[in-house]
């Protein structure tokens, strides 16, 4: 590896590390309470390399929205397994595959997920904007999980108001941890099933019983 390379990498794991410095302040404290001269002591840095990093208070904040989305988005993605028999799972197993990963992340990163989610409550518009593509994503990942056809109005809309009932239960269950993940995932992942089967069309699922998931 090349000296600017090596340098290269340097500068993102600092850049990380400082990223998830600013989640963990942001997500214990308002925005206001957090202040440069603050930050700058608890990551070790000088003031004049934090604003190299990061222009403004703002700007590092944005960041570690971004940062805590992208994150999100990469640790709960299912790989396809390499075993040609088993490449596609069914609609049932799709569902639960992805909502298993996303809740083991919730588990894991209790307080960058209530970050994320809580950044967007507000009146900032990028940040809004942050989470909202975020939901949006996931929103895609779901019907492409389940081979939802695209033009399944009523199935599109419905996961994303399901996804709006998992952020929601997946944070007070984050706070509070009165059931185990895998009781979470039963109910979150039935919920879905029982709000599809409502919905018109000829989907498998909709053919599925609660108890079939």
């Amino acid at each position: 590896m090349s000296a600017p390379a090596r340098q290269r990498l340097h500068v993102d794991e600092r850049k990380s590390q400082l990223l998830d410095l600013a989640i963990a302040l942001f997500g214990d404290r308002s925005y206001e309470e957090i202040s440069i001269d603050e930050f700058a002591k608890r990551g070790g840095i000088s003031k004049g390399l934090l604003y190299h990093y990061f222009p403004s208070k703002r700007a590092l904040y944005v960041a570690a929205v971004k940062h805590a989305a992208e994150r999100l988005l990469e640790e709960t993605k299912v790989e396809p397994t390499s075993d040609a028999e088993t490449a596609r799972p069914g609609p049932h197993d799709a569902l639960r595959q992805g909502l298993a990963a996303y809740l083991r992340y919730v588990e894991e990163h209790a307080a960058a997920y209530a970050f994320l989610l809580r950044s967007g409550v507000g009146s900032d518009d990028e940040v809004a904007a942050i989470v909202e593509e975020t939901r949006s994503r996931f929103a895609s990942r779901v019907g492409e999980g389940i081979g939802l056809d695209k033009g399944d109005a009523e199935g599109r809309l419905l996961i994303r108001g399901w996804i709006g009932f998992v952020e929601a239960t997946s944070l007070a269950w984050a706070e509070e941890r009165s059931i185990s993940r895998e009781r979470l995932l039963e109910i979150t992942a039935g919920a879905f099933l029982l709000g599809y089967q409502l919905t018109s069309g000829a989907h498998p699922l909709r053919k599925s019983t609660a108890t079939g998931i």
